[in-house]
């Protein structure tokens, strides 16, 4: 079996590339990194290192096309493949559909039969993205063939690859645990055997399940840690206030996720508890500068924070304490290089951060989290 996979970086070699090997298949990355592709093909192997568990996976069968300098051999391994994977970052999407799009084309003209491109991006909905950007990129006479043969199932992706310098550059470090869930009714032909892909008929319980879990725990280290002073995310995680606080956030979202998809309560403890696990792996450890970057984003009312902040007080018809003080910690957030957390600081600074917070929530004056959260940030600052 044979896979192309857009995307030679740490998250392409570590997650999507070691699975793919490990599954069977001989995966070619495409990549614009000269010196990895070059080394990919001198190679053929690299080493991926399990952080925190003292073991090695040994990933073989692998090889490199630069896409900038061999497009017509890209398009002829799409035209032979099995399966087709991204991890290129949600703002390359666009950048690889015309490529893709080529490919495409030519293996449909050939009919080489159906083919599923998975985007294993940190986003929802990639692989729907990336197939509005290649039809974008198609003749329209093309568009009906293209909708029927290449299903463009969307995934969601989980696994800690943290900021790292190898001495060997092929080498990568990630963590031990990962999740790969795929949406099913968009699959056409085969099902693709992958080891490690959980195949779903709904995605979305999912998707919230890690941006409510995940998402939400990792800020709220970040933004409680640098509150209290910690540089780092295990050093916050070590940290018994900063602990409970997390904790007692994600039990909040563990509410609103269990009365809102059914999931079951004892289940969805045992997955909290491994999120923490892995925010407290000294192997994993970021700055809390880099987890906490981009607050205003953070505090939008579709992500991590705010939303199931305001769904805990429409489903539970509770106060979510918790999460009303890292939204406060949040608030208060400062560093000089993070352009976002700047521009927030400079609101809370000319408008008071009431204002601020309703401005970049999306909420009304009156709503009770804005209430919540004014009266929290006053008691922390």
């Amino acid at each position: 079996m044979r896979a192309v996979h857009f995307g030679a970086g740490n998250i392409g070699r570590g997650f999507i590339g070691a699975l793919l090997d490990q599954s069977g298949y001989e995966t070619v990355f495409v990549d614009v990194n000269e010196a990895l592709i070059d080394l990919l093909n001198e190679r053929n192997q690299y080493h991926v290192e399990l952080a925190g568990a003292d073991s090695t996976i040994e990933v073989k069968n692998v090889s490199g096309l630069n896409s900038m300098k061999q497009p017509h051999e890209v398009v002829d391994a799409l035209v032979h493949a099995d399966l087709v994977t991204t991890a290129v970052g949600p703002s390359i999407l666009p950048v690889i559909s015309k490529l893709l799009a080529e490919g495409l084309e030519k293996r449909m003209k050939e009919q080489a039969g159906p083919l599923n491109v998975i985007a294993c991006e940190n986003m929802i909905g990639g692989s729907e993205a990336l197939k509005q950007h290649v039809l974008e990129n198609m003749d329209e006479s093309l568009h009906e063939r293209l909708v029927d043969l290449i299903g463009f199932p969307n995934a969601a992706v989980d696994r800690i690859v943290p900021d790292q310098h190898n001495e060997d550059p092929l080498t990568v470090k990630v963590e031990p645990y990962y999740e790969w869930v795929v949406e099913t009714p968009a699959i056409k032909g085969v099902q693709p055997e992958v080891e490690g892909i959980t195949y779903v008929e709904d995605l979305t319980p999912y998707i919230e399940r890690k941006l409510f879990t995940v998402n939400t725990g990792h800020a709220a280290t970040a933004y409680l840690g640098s509150y209290y002073g910690h540089s780092t995310i295990k050093e916050a995680m070590d940290d018994p206030i900063v602990k409970e606080k997390v904790e007692g956030a994600l039990k909040e979202t563990g509410a609103v996720l269990i009365e809102k998809y059914g999931f079951d309560k004892v289940q969805h403890e045992g997955y909290v508890d491994k999120i923490i696990n892995r925010f407290l792996n000294p192997d994993l450890s970021d700055e809390v500068t880099r987890v906490g970057r981009g607050p205003i984003r953070k505090l939008g009312p579709k992500d991590r924070l705010v939303r199931p902040a305001v769904e805990y007080l429409e489903r539970v018809e509770e106060d979510p304490h918790y999460l009303v003080e890292v939204i406060a910690a949040a608030l208060s957030y400062k560093n000089e290089a993070d352009s976002e957390a700047k521009e927030l600081q400079e609101k809370v600074l000319d408008h008071g951060p009431t204002a601020a917070f309703k401005d970049i929530s999306e909420l009304n004056a009156n709503h009770r989290l804005v209430q919540l959260v004014e009266q929290k940030y006053k008691e922390m600052n």
